[in-house]
């Protein structure tokens, strides 16, 4: 029985360690928080999964909170017009509801349920000492997680990073108390051009149903302003206050909110990073790196749980498919670049929406006020953005697909 070790114990490493034992490997993941840290700490991200992510967890029976966590029934897309109304306005139903469920509730849980169907967990703030260890005693070696020197085992890889500096200062919210939108549950996405974006939707946390709000600001702009906030309290009131700047129709549905928890608010900043798969140890020894270790993408576009979830099945099917073969450089590069074939087109999408929207885009978002079929396109492109670049991303196929629409 062929034995691997995950460090990290988040969507990624848990969901492959849980579809590893459900076909005989022997795992073990080593993560550096117990279940009860994860529950009772600082929220971690917004982790809204549309459909084929959460198909990947059901097919795991991982999927435990789909009766509790408040669906995500479509998108709505925002521009405004810099007076007080909106310029473009449009929304749209997803072919598939998402889920946002708060990973303090879902990784304390999974870690449960990881050693319920016989894995080991070991509880360690892995190093490179440990690494080492680790690959004399297994198989194959994973890394979902890790900083300082574990994260310097996988080198920034230049040709596929578009930035080599943050793009967003981000913040996040969770709160009770939001006016639910009309109709139907959606992401309520606000595009403000040259300023930032917000968007807002309905998730579960540990308190409860919840809203959590999102804040993507332009560097140097008026919503990177969270520098020198020194309490939950001051975050939610700053949280208000852009929405009455900026957005006084999101605004009005916070008029009754209150925080879900101390630790319901989140900032920082981090530059969108691809890096190399495979690390080497100073033994020789190698690693893979899964998930968020070496694709990095900006949350603008919402994609960082699916591609995590992503990552993990499709790590998970190289592994199967491989078999009792040595899990040798070329296996471990193979494995990745079959995942890069689907997350290119994921950071491709995403860093292009960081840039100042092109003209071709601005007309394809206007269409979709007044023709329904482009909006349900777009709106269910955050489920496989690879679609996209069929019609979004290039100019050319914009107008192809602009005039098809009309007739």
């Amino acid at each position: 029985m062929r034995k691997i070790t995950i460090i990290g114990a988040g969507q990624a490493g848990l969901q492959l360690g849980i579809g590893l034992l459900d076909h005989g490997y022997r795992v073990t993941v080593v993560t550096d928080r117990t279940g009860a840290q994860i529950r009772e700490g600082r929220i971690m991200s917004s982790q809204c999964m549309f459909g084929t992510a959460l198909a990947h967890e059901r097919t795991l029976g991982l999927n435990l909170w789909d009766r509790d966590c408040p669906p995500v029934e479509g998108i709505s897309f925002v521009v405004p017009d810099g007076t007080g109304g909106t310029a473009i306005s449009w929304a749209s139903r997803l072919d598939a509801a998402a889920r946002s469920v708060d990973q303090r509730v879902k990784m304390p849980v999974w870690l449960e349920e990881f050693e319920r169907r016989g894995g080991t967990t070991e509880l360690r703030a892995a190093d490179v000492a440990d690494l080492e260890r680790y690959a004399r005693e297994s198989d194959l070696v994973i890394v979902a997680a890790g900083k300082g020197e574990i994260a310097q085992l996988f080198e920034r890889d230049a040709e596929r990073s578009t930035f080599d500096r943050p793009q967003r200062a981000l913040a996040l919210t969770y709160l009770t108390g939001m006016t639910p939108r009309d109709e139907y549950s959606a992401v309520s996405f606000n595009l403000m051009p040259g300023v930032g974006e917000y968007f807002t939707f309905p998730a579960l946390t540990t308190t409860g149903p919840c809203d959590i709000m999102v804040f993507e600001g332009v560097p140097g702009g008026p919503l990177d302003c969270w520098a020198g906030i020194g309490s939950p309290e001051e975050h939610l009131a700053l949280s208000l206050e852009i929405l009455r700047t900026h957005l006084p129709w999101e605004a009005e549905r916070c008029g009754d909110v209150a925080l879900t928890d101390p630790n319901g608010v989140l900032a920082g900043r981090f530059p969108p990073t691809v890096r190399k798969p495979v690390g080497q140890l100073p033994s020789g020894a190698l690693v893979l790196g899964l998930a968020d270790v070496v694709v990095l993408n900006d949350p603008i576009t919402g994609q960082g749980s699916n591609n995590a979830s992503k990552c993990a099945a499709s790590y998970l099917a190289a592994i199967l498919e491989h078999g009792e073969r040595p899990f040798d450089r070329a296996f471990l590069r193979g494995t990745f670049e079959r995942y890069w074939d689907y997350a290119q087109y994921v950071s491709g999408w995403t860093n292009a929406m960081l840039g100042a929207p092109p003209a071709h885009v601005l007309k394809l978002l206007d269409a979709a006020s007044s023709a329904p079929r482009i909006a349900h396109r777009f709106a269910n492109g955050f489920d496989d953005p690879r679609d996209f670049f069929h019609w979004f991303m290039d100019p050319s196929a914009a107008e192809t697909y602009l005039a098809d629409a009309a007739a």
